[in-house]
């Protein structure tokens, strides 16, 4: 690996163990971490459960049937950014009874963002596993699990969540390839979900929450599901920088230096 090479695996670190959604909305909001959750009001779970499940059975639909695609016009970043806020905007008038239509509609921008991402990175979007590794960035939780002072013994947040994901990752982009359709109460694909909506739905609980402070009415909410965006975008960039490094020198290689370098302050 040449020094860019270990210049892009560093930021790619910071971003996947050490940025949280929950540190960015206590810094937007200018409330502590215990406030923002404190937020949450206790009917929320369930609504926000049900929010979660329809997000991610349509985010599975367009990654599986709609990210290898050709598109002749590719959006930049910023205009995911832009319609998210938009989103979140108009669904801030409304509170939490309008999560149930805005989270699915704010997750397949993600996906769609994700993806460009993806491709740009060197990825092959016309490979089901491909296309499940952009699902792959909804589950990436920077913070839940810091690495010991063991060093490469240890893991990492980032490679546990990987590791966590990968035998229903590949379960579930076999049953793609071997059936052609894939449906969302086939087990291997049932498994997939429920293991992404663990981590996506704390993410998802940690915006409504900040959602639920007094901030500035919609624009509050505009501003937090910009957020939103941008730290899923920051994910999938990480994520497939660390991936394209481990095709160019080998996994072994980039998982030994990026936890040398998770452990580093």
């Amino acid at each position: 690996m040449n020094s860019a090479d270990h210049q892009i695996l560093r930021r790619a670190v910071a971003i996947l163990e050490r940025e949280s959604f929950v540190s960015k909305l206590a810094g937007l909001t200018g409330e502590p971490v215990t406030r923002i959750m404190q937020a949450l009001p206790r009917v929320a779970s369930n609504r926000i459960h049900r929010a979660v499940q329809s997000a991610l059975n349509r985010a599975l639909n367009v990654a599986l049937r709609g990210l290898d695609q050709p598109q002749k016009f590719q959006p930049s970043q910023w205009m995911f950014q832009a319609a998210s806020t938009i989103t979140g905007g108009a669904s801030g008038f409304f509170g939490l009874p309008a999560l149930a239509v805005e989270l699915p509609v704010t997750t397949i921008l993600i996906m769609r963002s994700v993806a460009v991402i993806a491709k740009k990175r060197g990825e092959d979007l016309s490979d089901p596993a491909a296309r499940l590794a952009c699902l792959e960035v909804l589950a990436l939780a920077p913070g839940a699990k810091k690495p010991s002072a063991r060093g490469l013994a240890a893991e990492t947040s980032y490679y546990a969540a990987r590791a966590f994901l990968a035998k229903t990752v590949s379960e579930a982009a076999a049953n793609f390839i071997e059936r052609g359709v894939t449906s969302t109460t086939a087990p291997a694909i049932v498994d997939l979900i429920s293991s992404i909506g663990t981590r996506f739905g704390a993410v998802v609980s940690e915006k409504t929450a900040a959602g639920a402070i007094p901030l500035a009415g919609a624009l509050g909410a505009a501003a937090i599901n910009l957020a939103f965006m941008d730290h899923f975008q920051k994910l999938a960039w990480a994520h497939f920088s660390v991936r394209r490094l481990e095709r160019a020198h080998g996994a072994e290689i980039v998982r030994g230096y990026y936890h040398r370098y998770s452990i580093r302050k």
